[in-house]
């Protein structure tokens, strides 16, 4: 496949972000030459190689790393959480070294070249409390409350992960009581002790009302 045909996939498909899948649906041609083509295209500096299979077209602008997060491959839908989400909500000022995602698939950490992701499991029952960052389709982040209670939750369990914290600085807008209400979907009651508790903790520290 010449690099002008493969090229023109690309700009078809109308995203920063896609696969070799992809491209091999959109051509009809084989996955061997598919690759050929897009490592061809890589050697011109037309596109980029994120990770094994996930491609972004080269841009003059930097890619925003989040919007690789749907193409990770966890088994499951991801969305961006922890310390990273809360980071993006303004929350903490410190920019977290990994970009924290929470899915119901196993834990890994994946690497690619726009950045290291840290996907952490939680329970089917608690994921929730995410939607589509700014109304776009770009990728899928927690909301403020739901961002602090993944990481009490997972301080709470084996590892003791995001046990502490940098200085938080909560919007007048966070709940205190959509997290505890959520809190309910917690089905060990040990852990829901815990998160309860920890938050009780933040709010008093904060200040912050319900």
């Amino acid at each position: 496949m010449s690099r002008e045909s493969i090229l023109k996939y690309v700009k078809r498909l109308g995203r920063p972000i896609f696969t070799t899948h992809d491209m091999q649906a959109m051509s009809g041609k084989s996955l061997s030459a598919v690759v050929q083509g897009l490592n061809h295209l890589r050697n011109q500096g037309a596109v980029v190689k994120l990770r094994r299979g996930i491609w972004a077209e080269a841009a003059a602008e930097p890619l925003s790393p989040f919007l690789i997060i749907p193409y990770l491959p966890s088994g499951s839908r991801t969305y961006l959480s922890f310390l990273s989400a809360l980071h993006l909500h303004g929350i903490i000022e410190q920019i977290p070294q990994q970009i924290t995602c929470a899915s119901v698939a196993h834990s890994r950490t994946i690497a690619t070249a726009a950045g290291v992701f840290a996907i952490h499991r939680i329970a089917p029952a608690f994921f929730f409390g995410f939607d589509w960052y700014r109304d776009t389709a770009g990728f899928l982040t927690a909301v403020p409350e739901k961002a602090l209670l993944d990481c009490l939750y997972l301080s709470g369990r084996k590892g003791k992960r995001f046990a502490h914290f940098p200085e938080l600085h909560l919007p007048p807008s966070f709940s205190f009581a959509k997290a505890r209400h959520w809190t309910r979907r917690i089905a060990d009651p040990r852990l829901r002790s815990h998160v309860l508790r920890v938050l009780d903790r933040i709010q008093r520290s904060t200040g912050t009302g319900a």
